[in-house]
């Protein structure tokens, strides 16, 4: 499992020119699930995004959570997280999971990041979107999940 975190001023996600999600002030998500994944690692890693202390104190240090600054999350499904490029110039996707479990994947992380923070925005699985958002920093972290472990 691959997540994309974007600290971010805001966010929004449009599917065939409408918005659908869309987020002030906190995260961009963009999540892919893998073959092999498990309601294990969405649990350590909706953990870990809701405990990071990525947003700036009084004093200008990253020292507070989503939850310290009351932000908000957008989340978008992105199976091109898992391309693999090691081969040749075209990306393989062979290590992205089942689209049906990896839909299951992404609404069961979906519903956890509803329980650890008060605003999610979501994108739809499978769809063509366009995604907008004003970095803030800008700040990215990436983070891979195997076996219930943040790497």
């Amino acid at each position: 499992m691959r997540a994309v975190i974007q600290r971010v001023e805001s966010a929004s996600v449009a599917i065939a020119g409408e918005t659908v999600g869309s987020v002030g002030k906190g995260l961009m998500i963009l999540f892919g699930a893998a073959k092999g994944d498990t309601e294990k690692e969405c649990e350590r890693l909706a953990d870990k995004i809701a405990a990071l202390r990525i947003f700036e104190d009084s004093e200008g240090k990253t020292n507070l959570s989503l939850g310290d600054v009351g932000g908000g999350v957008l989340i978008v499904s992105q199976f091109t997280l898992l391309a693999d490029c090691h081969k040749g110039n075209r990306p393989s996707f062979i290590n992205a999971g089942d689209p049906a479990e990896a839909e299951r994947l992404y609404e069961y992380f979906v519903s956890l990041m509803r329980e650890r923070c008060a605003s999610v925005g979501t994108g739809r699985f499978g769809a063509e979107m366009k995604v907008s958002l004003v970095n803030d920093g800008p700040f990215t972290i990436v983070l891979d999940c195997l076996d219930g472990k943040i790497l």
